[in-house]
C-alpha cells in the first residue's frame, strides 16, 4: 500500500489541527493509502523541535525550505502566516510536491494569482474546511437535485466576538489581518460554492473600536464588512462578517432561497440543516434534518444520525480530500483557482468601499 508522508509548516492552532489529522486520516476515512505525519517546521528550529515532540512527529526541520525539499516528505500542508504562502508554494512546486495551503492563500489578489500560477504543476487545495461539514455537503446535494428549485437569494454571515476582549495584537494591523482577510473569506467561499460567481457588488467596511474593550485603536484594520451582490446566475445576495459580534462564537451561517424552497444552516449547530419546500403543508415550517451516514463523509465517523461531528473532524475531511486528489480519485476542491476567486471578491469589496458604489467583477 502506498504511503504519503505529510509535512506540516506551522505548529500553532492550525498546525496542530493538521498534525492530529495526519495521524488519523487514513484510518478514519478508510483511504487506500497510509498517511503519516512526516515532520514539522515552524518559526524556528527550537519551535519545530518542540512541536514535533508535542505532536509525535518523527522529524523536525530548521526551516520550511528544508521540510519541503526533504526526501522524508511527500506532500506539504502550509499552516503558517499569509506572508509566507507564496514563497512556500513556489518551493513545493519546484520540488514537485502536492500542497494544501491554509486560507486565505495570499494577502492580495495579485499574490493569490501568483500562488495559483506557481502551483499549476502540482496537486493543490486551499483549506476552506467549513464547506465540507456533512450538513453543508448535504445542502449542496439538495441544491444539485433541485430540492429548492432555482436559487434566487443568498444570505450569508460569519460573525464572532473574539476581538471584543482581545489585547492589541497583530490581528489589528494590516489589511490582510482584518475581518476581510480572516472571517469573511469563509462565507464568501460558501456563497461561491452554492451560487457560483459574483457579477457585481457594493460594500461597506467599518472599524469598530467602541466594541473592543481592551484595544480602542481607531487606526486598526476592519472589524466589520457587509455587501450586497448580484450572482451571475441572476440571484441576489447579502453577506456580512464581524469579529466584534457579541455572543457569536462560530457564527458561520447561511440561508439559500430558491423558487421552490429554502435551506438554512448555522455552524454553531453544525450537525443539522433546515429545509423548507413549497409543497409542504403551508403551516409546516422548516424541517430539521439531523446529519447522518447519508450526508457527506459523516459515515466515516459514526453510523448513527444525530451523534455529530466536530471541528477536528472537518480538518480530517479536508485532509482526506487532499489525499484523494493526490491519488487521482477526485478533483482537488476547493483548489487554488477557487481560492483566487475568493480573493477576487475581497479585492472588489475594497474597491467598492473606496469608490462608495457598485463595482463589477
Amino acid at each position: 500500500m502506498q504511503k504519503i508522508r505529510l509535512g506540516v509548516i506551522g505548529g500553532g492552532y492550525m498546525g496542530k489541527a493538521h498534525s492530529i489529522a495526519a495521524h488519523s486520516v487514513s484510518a478514519v476515512m478508510e483511504l487506500e493509502t497510509v498517511v503519516e505525519l512526516g515532520g514539522i517546521a515552524a518559526g524556528s528550529a527550537q519551535s519545530a523541535a518542540r512541536y514535533a515532540q508535542l505532536f509525535n512527529a518523527p522529524h523536525s526541520f530548521a526551516t520550511a525550505k528544508e521540510l519541503i525539499e526533504s526526501d522524508k516528505i511527500d506532500a506539504v500542508v502550509i499552516a503558517s502566516p499569509q506572508d509566507t504562502h507564496l514563497e512556500f508554494v513556489e518551493l513545493c512546486a519546484k520540488a514537485g510536491k502536492p500542497v494544501m495551503c491554509e486560507k486565505p492563500m495570499g494577502r492580495t489578489l495579485p499574490e493569490a494569482q501568483a500562488i495559483a500560477a506557481a502551483a499549476e504543476s502540482v496537486v493543490n487545495l486551499v483549506a476552506y474546511n467549513y464547506i465540507n461539514t456533512p450538513a453543508s455537503a448535504y445542502a449542496r446535494k439538495l441544491i444539485a437535485e433541485g430540492a429548492i428549485g432555482e436559487i434566487t437569494w443568498f444570505r450569508g454571515e460569519h460573525n464572532e466576538d473574539f476581538m471584543v476582549d482581545a489585547l492589541s495584537t497583530w490581528r489589528l494591523q494590516g489589511d490582510a489581518n482584518g475581518t476581510l482577510g480572516d472571517l469573511a473569506p469563509h462565507v464568501i467561499q460558501c456563497a461561491l460554492a452554492f451560487c457560483g460567481p459574483i457579477e457585481s457588488l457594493v460594500a461597506d467596511i467599518k472599524c469598530r473600536p467602541e466594541s473592543r474593550r481592551q484595544s480602542k485603536d481607531t487606526e486598526s484594520n476592519d472589524d466589520q464588512v457587509q455587501f450586497m451582490c448580484q450572482f451571475s446566475n441572476g440571484a441576489n445576495g447579502f453577506i456580512s462578517s464581524s469579529r466584534v459580534a457579541h455572543g457569536r462564537k462560530m457564527g458561520y451561517a447561511y440561508e439559500i432561497h430558491g423558487s421552490e424552497g429554502t435551506i438554512r444552516f448555522d455552524q454553531e449547530d453544525q450537525n443539522c440543516v433546515w429545509l423548507y419546500q413549497r409543497d409542504n403543508s403551508p403551516n409546516a415550517g422548516f424541517q430539521r434534518i439531523l446529519a447522518g451516514p447519508d450526508h457527506g463523509d459523516f459515515r466515516f465517523f459514526c453510523q448513527g444520525a444525530g451523534h455529530g461531528t466536530g471541528y477536528q473532524d472537518q480538518i480530517i475531511i479536508e485532509q482526506a480530500n487532499f489525499i484523494r486528489a493526490i491519488l487521482g480519485h477526485q478533483p482537488a476542491w476547493p483548489s487554488f483557482s477557487d481560492g483566487v476567486e475568493v480573493m477576487r471578491v475581497v479585492d472588489a469589496i475594497r474597491e467598492s468601499y473606496k469608490q462608495s458604489g457598485w463595482v463589477s467583477l
